[in-house]
């Protein structure tokens, strides 16, 4: 149905091409500035731009975003503001909007399917496989999904409603129905027939899949069995039986590791009964990878999704706004924690300029525990005795640290203020502090992932509140035991 993404590839470097394109429409806008008076009616404005379509830059701009890997359109457009980028996709040819589209990030993506009519969403969506349309459904119109739907053949539909029945980070839904599979029971030479009928293979094709009458998966046969071998063969003679299999229920993440473990290109998908349903490919894993790596940062800094750069600012205030808030609860926290020891900083101004480093210290030595534990987790299922393990080794860590660092900050306070009891009082709160600062960094991401979400969820803004409401309240609190 769609081209194949390397009709349009092109070899020189995206960042190129960006520069090219930007410089095109910089000159198409002087262009229209120069020729459109600013006093003329709006009639006749439209009427001149709509003649000016035809003009060199335009002709260009086109004639370049033809020639370019749909990959390459959708960077550009990411990278373009929002007028720029209508105008650049008003340019693109229709019959590749939907593979363009598929590439975008949801944030651009959205904003142009907002402009788009109904009749060019559908065509977009046909010109896709069912597991691209899957893809963009979420975020087309119901009436767009009932044409598209009305569209397919009975096949297709059935893909498409299995498709969007699998959960966003499952197998299933990274899952591709464009593959080859034959008999067993079939010579090579039928093999090689079937496939010079084919015209061309589905990308990232290695190997084709051996099932029987019932399309319950039996193997998989490499392309170079088919080449070396005689053609008289028989293809279940030649028929891996071992390869890797993955079930459209398990975690993305699983198949994402089998993909590296095992040096995979592609993987049949296979129900619980042994049929043969579809396959994952290495683009799609590393496309998911690549997205979970982007999500997992956000999520660290409390931002709820990926945002748009040239959104604007009321969309990004609300993308930003709940940990914000959140944030801004644990900062009241942590000075009504300074405010209780107000007594005991008037009698010591010191305290007020060793509280930071307490917090800082442990705050950053925290972190790095929580994106070990993330780590951990993102590799797979663990053992409570191997969590347990992990866990130990961490508190040592932060006991460690603490003594050591919390030693350096306590020579560190004496030789500012020249008095044993605070450095000792500076000692014993970093190394409390770092401490807690190794306990906050295991739990949240093991209970957040234990809720069934991203483990790195706020776990920076989290992190940071309590680390500094325990460091103060230690570091005061051992001032007002000791000190005063």
């Amino acid at each position: 149905m769609n081209k194949p993404d390397n009709e349009h590839a092109h070899t020189e470097n995206v960042q190129d091409h960006f520069r090219q394109v930007q410089h095109l429409l910089e000159e198409q806008a002087l262009a229209e500035t120069a020729a459109l008076p600013p006093d003329l009616p709006h009639d006749e404005r439209h009427e001149l731009l709509e003649k000016m379509l035809h003009k060199r830059h335009l002709t260009e701009l086109r004639k370049k975003l033809d020639e370019l890997h749909s990959a390459d359109v959708a960077y550009i457009l990411e990278a373009l503001p929002i007028e720029q980028r209508l105008k650049v996709w008003n340019l693109v040819k229709a019959d590749r909007n939907g593979e363009i589209l598929v590439k975008l990030s949801t944030t651009v993506r959205e904003s142009l399917i907002a402009r788009m009519s109904r009749d060019e969403l559908r065509n977009a969506a046909e010109h896709l496989h069912t597991d691209e349309i899957a893809d963009l459904a979420p975020d087309l119109p119901q009436n767009v999904m009932r044409d598209v739907f009305k569209s397919l053949s009975i096949d297709e539909r059935e893909q498409l409603r299995t498709a969007m029945s699998y959960s966003p980070d499952s197998v299933g839904a990274l899952m591709d129905f464009n593959m080859v599979h034959v008999r067993e029971n079939v010579t090579l030479e039928v093999v090689s027939r079937y496939l010079r009928r084919l015209g061309e293979l589905p990308s990232q094709t290695d190997h084709i899949f051996v099932v029987d009458h019932d399309d319950f998966f039996k193997g998989v046969l490499p392309i170079n069995m088919i080449v070396v071998n005689n053609p008289e063969t028989v293809v279940g003679k030649l028929m891996q039986t071992g390869s890797i299999r993955l079930n459209p229920d398990e975690k993305a993440e699983q198949a994402a590791h089998s993909f590296e473990r095992y040096g995979l290109i592609s993987a049949p998908v296979v129900d619980e009964d042994g049929k043969l349903l579809g396959r994952v490919t290495e683009n799609v894993v590393l496309d998911f990878v690549r997205s979970k790596a982007e999500t997992s940062l956000l999520n660290q800094v409390g931002l709820r999704g990926e945002e748009d750069i040239f959104a604007s600012v009321w969309k990004s205030l609300q993308n930003r706004w709940i940990w914000l808030a959140l944030n801004l609860c644990a900062v009241f926290f942590a000075s009504r924690v300074i405010g209780s020891f107000e007594d005991t900083i008037a009698m010591l101004v010191a305290l007020a300029t060793l509280m930071p480093i307490v917090a800082g210290i442990a705050g950053n030595s925290a972190n790095q525990t929580m994106t070990v534990i993330v780590r951990a987790l993102a590799l797979g299922p663990r053992s409570r005795t191997n969590v347990r393990r992990l866990m130990y080794k961490e508190l040592k860590i932060g006991g460690l640290n603490g003594l050591v660092w919390g030693s350096i900050a306590g020579l560190f306070a004496y030789f500012l203020y020249y008095s044993v009891p605070l450095a000792l009082v500076m000692t014993g709160a970093m190394l409390l502090n770092m401490i807690v600062g190794a306990i906050t960094g295991m739990s949240i991401p093991l209970v957040v992932h234990k809720l069934g979400r991203d483990p790195a969820m706020g776990s920076n803004i989290m992190i940071t509140a309590i680390t500094s409401s325990s460091g103060f309240f230690i570091f005061l609190g051992l001032a007002t035991i000791f000190l005063i």
